[in-house]
């Protein structure tokens, strides 16, 4: 018996990697840039690759945020103002002749405070994530016009865009400076999730909060902690995305909450909280990336873009409530 055991580990090994959703994603990753390179004669050439890894890098970075509030069993709907927020701010740092860790570090801490206000009124009042942060979104976007008086801020520094536009030299492949910052902070992430002891704690408190009452936990001060990096990583990737177009506009990621949520549940987190990881993540901002260019790629006009993402999005939510039937009935 025990032979057979042994035998038959390998095979329920294959089976647990195919059932994941990072299996899945790498698949159609594939076969969509497959299809792509046969029905067009730009998709592979290093111009249009890389423009496609520097695109979904920002989503990502904010994202990873956006997985941590769902593994919680939150949602944060603040992430595209909270994007435009630390673009601005950074930006206003440098007009006023800050040097650029300083505007990067203001662009941040912006950020993060939005976050510490959202965990905090969501924490201490026991108030819904979704309405909290959809007002958060409405306040901040207010702040981020009124801080530029209704008009973009151009003629940022090179040292500044620099952040966005970089390409390191990698043999014969230049590397996007965005793509290594997003890499860095998926592995910190990961770190954070896999062997810290909050990461454990993370995933308990999606799956069920009364366990860790019980254990004395302190859910209030997690939920604050974990919106706080939401908006953390939201801003880098807002300062990263204003780097690379070298403007701060304060419509500057309108929308882009839903490009970010999506990311994370196309990658597997789960809406319903206590699954999700990095890769996921990072692979599900590849494929709405993926479909954007291919949309664009295959001259199909610009408003079914937004159909397509539509309709993967609700595939994927279907999909995470089949792979999590104890969601049924919350």
């Amino acid at each position: 018996m025990l032979k057979e055991h042994r035998l038959a580990q390998p095979g329920s090994r294959w089976s647990a990697l195919v059932r994941r959703p990072e299996t899945y994603l790498v698949a159609l990753v594939l076969v969509m840039s497959l299809i792509l390179s046969l029905r067009t004669h730009t998709f592979f050439t290093p111009v249009n690759l890389f423009n496609i890894l520097r695109a979904f890098s920002w989503i990502a970075v904010a994202a990873f945020g956006e997985m941590l509030v769902l593994i919680i069993g939150g949602i944060d709907l603040s992430v595209g103002a909270v994007m435009a927020l630390a673009g601005m701010v950074s930006a206003l740092a440098l007009q006023s002749d800050a040097d650029v860790v300083i505007a990067v570090g203001a662009g941040l801490l912006a950020a993060a405070l939005v976050g510490l206000v959202n965990g905090t009124v969501i924490s201490a009042l026991k108030l819904p994530p979704f309405i909290v942060t959809l007002a958060t979104t409405s306040v901040v976007r207010g702040l981020v016009f009124g801080l530029a008086r209704g008009w973009p801020l151009r003629d940022l520094p090179e040292s500044y865009r620099l952040l966005g536009q970089l390409d390191l030299s990698l043999g014969q492949w230049p590397i996007p400076v965005p793509v290594l910052i997003m890499l860095g902070l998926a592995m910190l992430v990961t770190l954070l999730l896999r062997w810290t002891v909050l990461g454990r704690h993370l995933y308990t408190l999606g799956r069920s909060e009364p366990a860790l009452l019980v254990s004395g936990v302190n859910v209030e001060q997690i939920r604050q902690v974990v919106y706080t990096l939401s908006s953390l990583l939201a801003g880098m990737g807002g300062i990263m995305m204003t780097a690379r177009l070298g403007v701060a506009a304060p419509t500057a990621a309108t929308g882009y909450e839903l490009d970010v949520i999506a990311s994370a549940i196309i990658g597997g987190v789960s809406l319903f909280g206590g699954v999700g990881n990095a890769l996921g993540v990072m692979l599900g901002a590849v494929l709405m990336q993926l479909l954007r260019s291919g949309v664009v790629l295959l001259d199909f006009p610009v408003y079914w873009q937004q159909a397509a993402m539509g309709t993967l999005v609700l595939a994927a939510i279907i999909l995470d409530r089949r792979r999590h039937p104890r969601a049924e009935g919350t």
